[in-house]
């Protein structure tokens, strides 16, 4: 398709060929995909775009892909709910929730990078896919790898929870459980990927996987009428996922898709693995790995690969960072269940309890437009609310037992 100038050096600004390689091999710095705007800017249109299929290549002029889409034919453009229900609760103006938790096939936006991160994979001419997951991403590649044709390489802490590592295992991949956290697991993923020729989706193919983020952003922008929000709440693991939907918008502006952009971006983690939401508060540049201990095991990367990219997007726009506590979390999920009917992941619980602190803090203007970024759904995580919600009401088979129970409900 010719949009892809080749891949450049986020510190340096070196640039490479389109290969599947992802650090700078003079300053050690994370390599990106670089287009060309002008290009793009004739050939991609509010128009062309609506006319399109209802899914994350509408938007594939903005995409690392060279040939048409060959996986996630059906992922993507999920819904951008106004949730009235929870902006009352909240006491604020106007908010939405972009929500991933109905994203296919296997609930989670990582079905959105997995799409492109595989249609590189086959341009590239890879025969196995592999990465180093906290869950989300090892469904993702079992499933959209099966679909696919490829080998599959599934690499996991062993402490997962157990629904995760069915929701895996269904899809019959090669499943490794690692005791160790995700950053023990992903230090071994580098050494593998060093020695045998797979595309590691998160490591080797990292590039072109983390553009497919974007296209969460994207669908925001389309969903709002065309407009970017005042304020966006992104859950933070490694922070890719806040980097790329800032770059989203910026892109949009960039080709002319929309005018202006005054958007604030924050960014919102759990307090047993804080290192982004901690520097942004103390105003350092500095991320400081920390052990993760949390119930949000999605967000449990101590490490994070993009922690310095996502505190300088959140500086830059003016936003900030907050986190919660496990008990946080579990009532963010628990509101959001109870007020729009969404079931949400731990990481779901994080973005709107930490939503709750910014607009109660002042950080977030209750009168300006927010959306806040759902990314997963609550069925991977059922685990983390056992002990935290009502029991049933047990009765007999008549109508003087339920009744009984009715007294008491009232």
């Amino acid at each position: 398709m010719g949009f892809i100038k080749g891949l450049k050096c986020r510190e340096c600004g070196r640039e490479y060929a389109v290969e599947p390689i992802y650090v700078c091999e003079f300053c050690f710095g994370p390599l990106e995909v670089a287009y060309d705007y002008p290009k793009i800017k004739k050939a991609l249109t509010r128009k062309k775009i609506e006319k399109r299929e209802k899914n994350l290549w509408r938007y594939r002029e903005l995409l690392p892909v060279d040939g048409n889409p060959q996986v996630g034919l059906t992922s993507g453009f999920t819904p951008l709910i106004k949730a009235d229900n929870l902006a009352g609760e909240l006491g604020i103006k106007e908010l939405y929730v972009k929500d991933d938790t109905v994203a296919h096939p296997t609930l989670s936006f990582k079905d959105r990078v997995v799409s492109v991160a595989l249609t590189k994979a086959k341009e590239f001419g890879f025969d196995t896919v592999a990465c180093a997951s906290t869950g989300n991403l090892a469904h993702s590649v079992s499933a959209l790898g099966a679909k696919a044709g490829f080998n599959r390489f599934i690499f996991i802490p062993a402490s997962l929870e157990a629904s995760k590592i069915a929701a895996s295992l269904v899809y019959g991949p090669n499943l490794v459980a690692v005791d160790g956290n995700y950053d023990d697991v992903n230090r071994l993923c580098s050494e593998i990927a060093n020695k045998y020729n797979w595309a590691f989706v998160n490591i080797n193919i990292r590039p072109f996987y983390a553009e497919g983020s974007k296209t969460h952003g994207f669908e925001i922008v389309e969903q709002l009428g065309w407009r970017a929000p005042d304020n966006v709440v992104v859950p933070c693991a490694s922070g890719s996922l806040l980097t790329k939907i800032w770059k989203s918008f910026k892109e949009f502006r960039e080709i002319g898709i929309i005018k202006k952009l005054d958007t604030k971006v924050f960014a919102a983690q759990a307090k047993g693995c804080n290192p982004i939401a901690t520097a942004i508060k103390n105003d350092t540049d500095i991320i400081v790995p920390v052990k993760p201990d949390t119930v949000a095991k999605s967000l449990a990367i101590g490490n994070p690969a993009d922690g310095y990219y996502a505190y300088k997007c959140v500086k830059d726009t003016g936003g900030y960072g907050e986190d919660v506590t496990d008990e946080e979390i579990i009532d963010g999920m628990k509101l959001l269940a109870k007020t729009e009917g969404i079931f949400a992941e731990t990481a779901g619980g994080v973005t709107v309890a930490a939503t709750k602190k910014l607009i109660e803090s002042g950080h977030i203007d209750r009168n300006e437009t927010t959306v806040i970024c759902i990314t997963g759904n609550g069925l991977k995580t059922q685990e983390a609310l056992h002990g935290h919600m009502g029991e049933p009401h047990h009765i007999n088979p008549n109508l003087e037992a339920f009744e009984k129970v009715l007294k008491k409900i009232k």
